[in-house]
């Protein structure tokens, strides 16, 4: 059994536990978690699927309201995952379906890349959207399915621009991204990610693609531009091999941002050497960090950004923004995907667009995560011999679970979601280094009451699990 298998075996098991009863206002627990008449059918699942596909709690989704997800057997959830940060809007809302049902009932369901009337009014709104210190009028938008794809498209864009501004042919086509990054799970953007072990599938890695130190503050103590220009000069990278340089706007690993700083000095490095900034906004974008877009935070603006996950709040959808003489570089025919402006999903789209920006959730984002924070360095000074570190902005926070020597505590940190999902409190298995840093990024439309119970079922868990590994 790998390690892997052997931690799910201890955290994550088809064995249903008798846990305390639950009722309150956000949650509700009345069965075993798992309940045991689900373990059958999550057997049965398991056997027609990939093994990769498992490895979240054990609780099967039949439907999902708000802030709130319910399994079919009368268990409520307080939802503090948003689905992995698609949610942002919130589950289910009445305005998106309505959308939806709209475009259901003209008919039209797809239409490949023939224009749409639903592409237009996207196009202009995503580029209304965009910062003060842009120009609209410079930047075009193209539509893509998911996350990955979006990646594969701004490393395409990004090596045809290196090629085209270089004086040598093949030259300038170089990538530079960060350790501990995530880009997808795709060939390109697996190989452009920062994580070595999920690389390992590849047998030849592309030469011109670098990482350098990440610098959050914590596994990087040092956060000087400094060292991006000495990783750079160690591994023999000259500036006019490079094409672009490519970022998370926070990690997805751990939701450490790069001082605003270091991010500034890399825009202007960039615009000095014709690099172009690639952005990737997938988990930060609408609202989630307290900004309509996270890079917003670094009062920068790069060459291209991705969107994806809270874009529709439900819909498979993702985008590529850039500039125009970089997003014109291929023909047409050349860069299409068969359902890129899914009339379905830019509905959803455009529909949960309209409701954050109505209802003001980025300003509650930036409200609540005040709260959220301010909780959680609670939490972290009360059991600061398991936390080593809390990082993110807004309604996203990564929870990293180490020793005082930075050890990661990947079993610790499994049992804690699990005895959190156990109380009603639901979120998605560990993720980063040493599978040992929770994720928090409940819905944007989340108040204050729920979000104070759920920070403190958190607590509980900490506290519990801790005296158990004890034991």
């Amino acid at each position: 059994m790998d390690l892997y298998r052997e931690f799910m075996s201890k955290t994550f098991d088809l064995v249903p536990r008798k846990v305390p009863k639950v009722k309150t206002k956000y949650r509700r627990i009345v069965t075993e978690i798992p309940p045991a008449e689900s373990i059958p059918l999550l057997k049965k699942l398991y056997q027609l699927e990939p093994f990769s596909m498992q490895g979240q709690p054990p609780i099967i989704w039949d439907r999902a309201e708000g802030i709130n997800v319910y399994d079919p057997y009368g268990n409520k959830f307080l939802d503090f995952s948003s689905g992995v940060l698609v949610a942002n809007a919130g589950h289910g809302r009445h305005e998106i379906r309505k959308a939806i049902e709209k475009v259901l009932h003209k008919p039209l369901l797809h239409n490949y890349y023939f224009p749409s009337l639903e592409r237009l009014k996207f196009a202009e709104k995503i580029l209304s959207l965009l910062p003060k210190i842009a120009n609209p009028n410079e930047y075009k938008v193209f539509l893509t399915t998911t996350g990955s794809e979006a990646i594969e498209v701004a490393i395409k864009l990004s090596r045809a621009y290196g090629q085209k501004i270089s004086k040598e042919k093949g030259k300038k086509v170089g990538l530079v991204s960060f350790e501990g990054s995530f880009h997808g799970r795709t060939l390109g953007a697996q190989m452009i990610g920062g994580m070595p072990k999920l690389k390992e599938w590849i047998p030849y890695l592309d030469p011109e693609i670098w990482q350098v130190p990440f610098p959050d503050g914590y596994r990087c103590e040092d956060v000087s531009f400094n060292l991006f220009l000495k990783t750079l000069e160690e591994k023999k990278v000259s500036p006019d091999r490079i094409a672009a340089v490519i970022s998370e706007t926070y990690q997805g690993g751990s939701a450490a941002f790069a001082p605003i700083e270091y991010m500034k000095n890399l825009r202007k490095w960039t615009e000095e050497h014709d690099i172009l900034l690639v952005l990737d906004e997938i988990q930060a974008g609408f609202g989630r960090t307290g900004k309509m877009f996270g890079f917003e935070h670094y009062e920068i603006m790069p060459d291209i950004f991705v969107c994806g996950k809270g874009i529709t709040s439900s819909l498979p959808l993702s985008c590529v923004i850039g500039k125009k003489e970089i997003m014109d570089l291929f023909p047409p025919g050349t860069m299409s995907s068969t359902h890129l402006g899914n009339p379905v999903c830019i509905s959803a789209a455009l529909a949960s667009i309209e409701l954050i920006e109505k209802e003001n959730l980025v300003e509650n984002s930036y409200k609540m995560g005040k709260i959220l924070h301010e909780e959680l360095d609670k939490i972290k000074k009360a059991f600061s011999d398991v936390i080593g570190c809390i990082q993110g902005r807004g309604l996203v926070a990564g929870i990293h679970f180490a020793t005082k020597d930075k050890e990661p505590l990947g079993d610790l940190a499994a049992l804690v979601v699990r005895k959190c999902v156990e109380k009603g409190l639901l979120l998605f298995a560990p993720v980063g280094f040493g599978g040992a840093t929770i994720k928090i990024n409940p819905p944007l439309i989340i108040n204050e009451e729920p979000l104070l119970e759920g920070i403190e079922v958190f607590s509980e868990a900490i506290r519990e699990s801790i005296e158990e590994t004890r034991h």
